[in-house]
């Protein structure tokens, strides 16, 4: 994938996952800013998911960890390094665990 090609798909997915947010029905704070998109929860806990050009990569830290997403052409989504999990499937579960409440993030 040439440079141009990710920056638009990572900028796609950037979108999407804030309107996710704004439909999960949880209170989540998101502020984008320079590629970088920062959730916050009400326990002031933070995730960030930002795009790393260089590797075609997003990547996703969370108070469990940092995560790498490489881009599944064939089925069209993001796809965590070492055991195929969706990323959205991901970030529902990260803030989950972050907001101490069920989120369910849909695409």
């Amino acid at each position: 994938m040439n440079e141009s090609d990710f920056d638009q798909l990572a900028e796609d997915t950037m979108t999407a996952i804030e309107e996710a947010i704004d439909d999960c029905g949880v209170d989540i704070d998101y502020d984008s800013a320079g590629g970088i998109l920062t959730l916050e929860f009400a326990n002031r806990s933070q995730i960030i998911i930002n795009r790393q050009t260089p590797l075609s990569q997003i990547w996703v830290a969370a108070r469990s960890g940092g995560f790498h997403f490489d881009y599944d052409a064939k089925n069209q989504c993001w796809r965590l390094q070492g055991n195929d999990e969706e990323l959205f499937s991901c970030l529902s579960r990260y803030c989950s665990e972050q907001a101490g409440e069920a989120v369910k993030l849909e695409h």
